[in-house]
């Protein structure tokens, strides 16, 4: 029997189509599906991302606005009931400030601002009007603030002014101020000439008797300011001085007294560098106190001070290394008055604490024939070597070879390994000098030089090395002051002198310095 085949049946071809269709668009429709979900996933993601990054725009953009208007709107009412300014913030000048705050280009509340100003010119003329001069002073103040035109509040003060004057009794005043300046009490309280005069100039600026009593009492007060600039008293002098410039800053009497108290301070600052020369530090500082008190930033003397303060530093280094702590510490203290650099202030204390530390690891019975002072003494030796293999010959204080040898020739002077830890140390003392001399680090140099003299106290060279060294501090020196720098050349002057007192060149360098002191 004969079967059809599928295919010839044309029902089935056509269920057949009908299912390759519906299949395909099942599969057409599916990747779109999926091409939506795609691109609505990533429109999420890029809208997280702008609501992250935009939220606080956006937040205050739907915020504020209404934000704004709300203030703007309360200072309308706050100006309509006469509330100009209050420091609760519920004024009008607040409201529209705060909502300038939130929008500096909202023009209704700049124009608030500007009928607030309005507003508070008009409280100060009905202040006026009813003589309520404290009143009419606090509604100005604010117009002022709110930048009305300055010829309309001008006019009120001056009428405010005025007024006040007609009701101070200002000749009563001015016969005030003439009985103080006839008892030369002409500053200082209440009650004397000047602070009276400028009482009534503050009401009436232009009251002629006012000035002329003004004039009179800073010329007697500016008199007084030069007799303390001739008798020294740089400190009365400089406050006189001060004083008499803020009342009147163009007074006549004022370059004269300046110069006056300029030439006290020149022979403060020389008699300061001549107690250095002469190494007689303690009297310098005495001698340069009062200047640094009437004029730190006057120029001179802000040489000096920082000449002074390295001075005090070295001399505060030198202490240390003779264990010499109380002295030593009071030069840094006197340094710091001398406002130190906070750098060079550190570097001296803990050069202080070394030196400090190394005095107490030193134990209490230092005799050598002592097992403690043999040990001891083994130590130190071991120091040296350390140091000197670490080229530490002279410096840090309190760490150097120079310092723990000292400590053994203490302990024992008369043992064959300090004698030739002495004699190994002696050429490279002697090689510091030479080599620091050759560069023109005459401070390096005279370090090298003093632990040169106490290896070989006497010894052969000492004497020509200290001629040497001082006629360096003289080369170094005149090069210097010939680029103006007087408080280097005044340190190398006292140096020189006292390296070597009776160098032949240092009365002519001293007197080439003491020349451009004058000068300046």
């Amino acid at each position: 029997m004969h079967r059809p085949h599928r295919s010839d049946n044309p029902h089935a071809h056509e269920a057949l189509a009908r299912v390759r269709r519906e299949g395909r668009w099942w599969w057409l429709q599916a990747r779109h599906t999926r091409r939506i979900w795609r691109w609505a996933l990533l429109g999420a993601v890029v809208l997280f991302v702008l609501l992250a990054v935009f939220r606080r725009p956006l937040a205050d953009w739907f915020w504020a606005e209404p934000r704004i208007e709300q203030l703007i709107e309360q200072g309308d009412h706050a100006l309509a009931a006469g509330r100009l300014s209050a420091p609760d913030g519920s004024g009008a000048r607040e409201y529209y400030q705060a909502a300038l705050a939130l929008d500096s280009d909202r023009g209704a509340a700049r124009a608030g601002l500007a009928r607030t100003g309005d507003a508070a010119l008009q409280a100060a003329r009905s202040a006026l009007q009813r003589n309520a001069l404290d009143t009419a002073a606090e509604a100005l103040q604010l117009a002022r603030q709110l930048q009305v035109p300055q010829a309309r509040s001008d006019a009120i003060a001056l009428q405010l002014r005025e007024r006040r004057a007609a009701g101070a009794g200002l000749d009563a005043l001015l016969q005030q101020a003439r009985t103080a300046l006839a008892a030369h009490r002409l500053d200082g309280d209440a009650d004397s000439a000047l602070p009276i005069v400028q009482q009534v100039l503050e009401l009436r600026p232009q009251e002629l008797a006012a000035l002329e009593l003004r004039e009179d009492a800073l010329s007697d007060l500016l008199l007084q300011a030069r007799q303390a600039s001739g008798e020294g008293d740089v400190v009365q002098a400089a406050d006189l001085v001060r004083r008499a410039r803020g009342y009147d800053p163009g007074h006549a009497d004022l370059p004269a007294s300046q110069e006056a108290l300029s030439r006290a301070l020149e022979t403060r600052v020389r008699a300061t560098a001549t107690a250095l020369r002469r190494g007689r530090l303690d009297a310098a500082v005495t001698q340069f106190a009062p200047a640094l008190q009437a004029a730190a930033d006057d120029a001179l003397v802000a040489a000096m001070r920082e000449r002074m303060v390295a001075e005090l530093l070295q001399d505060s280094r030198a202490r240390a290394a003779d264990y010499d702590f109380t002295t030593a510490l009071q030069r840094i203290d006197q340094a710091a008055v001398l406002r130190g650099s906070p750098r060079e202030l550190a570097s001296a204390r803990q050069d202080l604490e070394r030196a400090r530390a190394a005095r107490h690891a030193m134990p209490q019975a230092s005799g050598a024939g002592t097992v403690a002072g043999k040990r001891r003494l083994d130590r130190l030796l071991s120091q040296v070597a350390e140091a000197e293999s670490e080229g530490r010959l002279i410096s840090p204080p309190g760490a150097s070879a120079y310092d723990a040898l000292r400590e053994a020739q203490a302990l024992a002077p008369g043992d064959r390994r300090v004698a030739a830890a002495a004699a190994r140390l002696l050429p490279a003392g002697r090689q510091c000098f030479e080599q620091a001399l050759m560069q023109n680090r005459v401070e390096a140099a005279g370090a090298c030089l003093q632990a040169w003299q106490a290896l070989a106290p006497g010894g052969a060279g000492i004497a020509t090395a200290r001629n040497r060294l001082a006629q360096r501090w003289l080369a170094v020196g005149s090069e210097r002051l010939g680029r103006g720098d007087l408080a280097f050349a005044e340190h190398a002057a006292a140096q020189a002198r006292q390296l070597q007192p009776s160098l032949s060149e240092l009365t002519a360098f001293e007197a080439r310095v003491q020349q451009a002191a004058g000068g300046r």
